[in-house]
């Protein structure tokens, strides 16, 4: 029921009524404009309102998405103890002026004599065998022109490394001559779509009974063991590539990790001379994720890199002991 309330004259309170009714003759429209929360400045102070939350709301999903997108893997993560203490020896113990040239097989029996890990490269000759070499091409270390795909592994072992007696050697013997003394790091030599090097490798993983790991650049690759091998512990390699003059936007997300929710690496492992990379440092201190350093050349450069990273990749010198 609605109740009339007697005030005076000239105020009289009827529910309903808007606020403008209790004015005296000729004073609502002044009265209206002058209120807040009124008018044509209101509008837009309410425009600008609306276009600030908008922006905050977009720049908070951009960040949300950020971080889940260099998340690492965070849920049953593997035990990493095995791998640590040791230094990895950049593509065995070599010495490419010498007897041991890089990824030999002397380089690696001079890692496993020395007690070092060993890091390693894998490609796929033209007839699907998996062989230990790091260029795509062979002119470099064999001095003959060509890439490593077009030959076969017979065709191969006509090369020498580095002018020495050494040969380019399967990945199967390399295993079996270190045959789980020491830790491994393999690097998965993916192309941009075929990584048929990961199932073609991993099928030679039992000849090594000891601790292995695998990492590459292409995240294809890191992706293949995150759905095919889980319990391989998995690493994403990267580089200040921006920094170093290379263009792209693969080139941007690969150097910020931006494609670690595709493989959910265990560790990253990055260029040493980049260590402020803010996605690297937040992938090591907020996700607790292992850091690799590579390529330590001097141990100048190994005791500054133990600030920033964990395991490291070294050649050129011999470290005194391990971490």
């Amino acid at each position: 029921m609605a109740v009339w309330r007697y005030r005076d004259r000239d105020s009289i309170v009827v529910p309903g009524a808007a606020w403008r009714d209790s004015c005296k003759p000729g004073e609502s429209k002044q009265v209206q404009e002058g209120q807040p929360g009124t008018g044509k400045g209101h509008e837009k102070m309410m425009a600008l309102w609306n276009v600030l939350i908008v922006v905050c709301c977009c720049v908070s999903a951009m960040a949300v998405l950020y971080f889940l997108m260099i998340m690492p893997r965070v849920a049953g993560k593997p035990d990493m103890a095995s791998f640590q203490g040791w230094f990895y020896a950049h593509r065995g113990l070599h010495d490419n002026g010498g007897d041991a040239p890089e990824n030999s097989m002397k380089a690696f029996e001079r890692a496993v004599r020395a007690g070092y890990g060993i890091e390693m490269d894998v490609h796929l000759s033209k007839d699907g065998v998996p062989v230990v070499f790091h260029d795509d091409t062979l002119e470099r270390i064999c001095g003959v022109e060509g890439k490593l795909c077009d030959y076969t592994y017979e065709e191969l072992q006509k090369f020498r490394l580095c002018g020495t007696d050494q040969r380019i050697p399967k990945f199967e013997d390399a295993l079996g001559l270190v045959a789980g003394q020491v830790p491994l790091v393999v690097e998965m030599k993916a192309g941009t779509t075929d990584i048929s090097v990961c199932r073609a490798a991993d099928r030679l993983r039992g000849t090594n009974p000891g601790v292995y790991c695998m990492e590459s650049f292409n995240p294809l690759a890191v992706y293949w063991y995150r759905r095919c091998r889980k319990e391989v512990v998995r690493g994403q390699l990267s580089d200040g590539f921006l920094k170093e003059g290379s263009r792209g936007v693969f080139y941007f997300l690969l150097q910020n990790l931006l494609f670690n929710w595709l493989g959910k690496p265990d560790f990253v492992a990055y260029n040493h001379h980049f260590p402020g990379i803010w996605s690297r440092r937040l992938c090591r201190t907020l996700y607790r994720n292992t850091a690799v350093a590579w390529t330590i050349r001097s141990k100048e450069e190994l005791e500054a890199a133990k600030k920033q990273f964990d395991l490291f990749i070294f050649e050129g010198f011999t470290p005194d002991s391990a971490t």
